[in-house]
């Protein structure tokens, strides 16, 4: 492909950050700098603390002193309610960096007067901007304005000049403005503050509470288009996807083991890749939280550390449990190497869970995590919500090299090689528990649906708690299929009874053919006495017979020589014939 000549060089508009975990890697850096923002949003999903937010971070991390206009929230009120963040106004005022005012408007002043304009706010902010030299600025919320001038046309106008001269002092600048009904706004500001215009929503969907944000628009600038979780938290406002904004992360060779020495050789004989995603899942009673606990047992033999995410039971409740089935965990709770968190699913929003787990992990730096069960989330329909979470938690632990363990309970009737939450993708090993029931009796089985980058068994696995931990044997597989539990024992003991029988026919036919071959070589030696008798008895009758040959020559020479006739040649025996 040739070059084209004469291409404009591509350039980025300059950003304002706004340090607010995830958003800036949604945006790109932040917000165009030196332009005017829109943030809009019903009531009580985060505007004012968004605004907030990008003042105090901007002059702490970036040395850009703000100026914060309210006018809604009087300057006591708005420090009260940011203080619980760790932001200290105060300070930040008496540094000349955050420059905090808050202006009433009067509807009874201005039907008395007759006229409206801003030329009284152009002043006032000018003055706030000029004194501490401010690069940010945030009007809270315009509604107010709104509210206060029968001529909407009128303030609309001056508005736009209020924005057109604060893009020319350069100052990066955000407008918070209440959402109307099937309209970003209830003005139609977006229509002229286009630069960039953000949209948060807080919604209820099934009883749970869920926070998204949108950016709807960004001018000169790529973004994500996507509705984001967001958290309001003690740390303040973040954007939850952070670490799913690509798939960067190195994967590690390294292997650690189950806990359960015959599930080490199903998994080609060393166990799970560390770093990688495990599912345990089946139907109630089947052992998915014993798997999950030998797991954390071995982790923390190893002197790894490890947290427990429970959502049904009190972790009292389960390590008693666990304690039946010879898995002893609350040693490892008391030398600090294992932490339980046990909340119930329905307490919280999806983000703030994934928040809280987000940061119980990074305080405690973990090896190993588990979360038991994932689909205690699943509440009506919002399987994608829950799916979206466990994707960034996962993104989050692959990230750190952490092992993610979890489980997931099936119902009797559905899909065993399906989740609830249809995150198979995301699993690198699927191990599946399941009952078997024969002869009226219920029994345990497990194999390994798949595992990736390693070579894995294919068999299935009879499942056994024991008073020593869990052990897997083989199942029995014959013509009636597979056989478990008593069935297996029954039929183990038949096949050992016809083993025998077996032997001991063969045994007996081993028996006669010895004799056999005992009577046969008593007969070759008969046959072999015989033999030799006969043999015995023609040598001699053979040296009879050459002996009267020799003595009949001799005495033929004799008479020869007696008669003095002829010489004869000498008679050969039979043994020179």
């Amino acid at each position: 492909m040739k070059k084209r000549i004469g291409a404009y060089k591509r350039t980025d508009i300059p950003k304002a950050p706004t340090s607010i975990d995830g958003f800036d890697e949604v945006t790109g850096g932040g917000l165009p700098k030196g332009r005017p923002t829109l943030v809009c949003g019903g009531p009580g999903c985060g505007k004012t603390l968004f605004a907030m937010e990008f003042i105090v971070r901007g002059a702490l991390a970036y040395n850009e002193p703000g100026v914060f206009i309210s006018f809604e929230e009087t300057e006591q009120e708005l420090a009260s309610n940011v203080s619980s963040l760790g932001f200290n106004l105060k300070d930040l005022i008496e540094k000349k960096k955050l420059w905090l005012e808050h202006i009433h408007v009067e509807r009874g002043e201005i039907e008395q007067s007759g006229e409206y304009d801003l030329e009284g706010l152009f002043i006032r902010i000018h003055h706030a901007i000029e004194s501490i030299g401010a690069k940010r600025v945030v009007l809270d919320t315009l509604e107010s304005l709104f509210a206060g001038l029968p001529n909407a046309l009128i303030l609309r106008a001056e508005l736009r000049r209020l924005l057109g001269w604060l893009k020319r002092k350069g100052v990066t600048t955000v407008i918070t403005a209440e959402r109307g009904k099937g309209t970003l706004t209830n003005q139609g500001l977006e229509e002229y503050v286009s630069d960039c215009v953000i949209l948060l929503d807080h919604r209820v969907i099934d009883q749970s509470s869920v926070r998204r944000l949108r950016v709807v628009k960004y001018r000169g600038s790529a973004h994500g288009t996507n509705e984001y979780p967001f958290l309001i938290d003690k740390d303040g406002f973040s954007v939850l996807p952070v670490t799913s904004l690509g798939l960067n992360y190195s994967s590690s060779s390294k292997r650690i083991s189950t806990g359960i020495h015959r599930l080490d050789t199903m998994l080609s004989g060393k166990g799970y890749f560390r770093g990688s995603t495990v599912l345990v899942s089946g139907t109630a009673g089947t052992g998915k939280t014993s798997i999950a606990a030998q797991f954390v047992e071995a982790a923390c033999k190893r002197n790894e550390r490890a947290i427990y995410f429970t959502f049904e039971e009190a972790p009292d409740q389960l390590m008693r449990n666990m304690r039946s089935i010879g898995i002893h965990l609350d040693p490892f709770v008391k030398k600090g190497l294992l932490q339980f968190h046990a909340t119930r699913p329905s307490m919280f929003g999806l983000e703030n869970h994934l928040s809280t787990s987000i940061n119980k992990i990074t305080e405690f730096k973990p090896s190993v995590v588990v979360l038991d069960p994932i689909n205690a989330f699943v509440i009506g329909q919002n399987h994608t919500e829950v799916k979206t979470m466990l994707l960034r938690l996962v993104d989050f632990l692959k990230m750190k090299h952490i092992t993610a363990f979890f489980t997931s309970l099936a119902s009797a009737d559905e899909d065993f090689e399906g989740t609830d939450v249809y995150i198979s993708s995301l699993i690198d090993t699927w191990l599946l528990l399941r009952d078997i029931e024969i002869g009226g009796e219920r029994n345990r089985g497990l194999y390994v649906l798949k595992s990736r980058g390693m070579a894995h068994s294919n068999q299935i696995r009879e499942f056994k708690l024991t008073n020593r931990g869990i052990s897997l044997v083989d199942v029995y597989v014959g013509a009636d299929g597979v056989l478990t539990g008593s069935a297996r024992l029954s039929q183990e003991t038949k096949d050992e009874g016809e083993q025998v029988l077996r032997r001991q026919e063969i045994s007996r036919q081993q028996a006669g053919l010895e004799r056999k071959r005992e009577a046969l070589e008593a007969q070759i030696l008969v046959l072999r006495s015989d033999f030799e008798a006969e043999r015995s008895k023609a040598l001699t009758s053979i040296s009879d017979e050459e002996m009267t040959d020799k003595r009949y020559a001799q005495g033929k020479l004799k008479m020869a020589k007696n008669r003095k006739g002829d010489k004869v040649e000498k008679y050969n025996t039979r043994k020179n014939r």
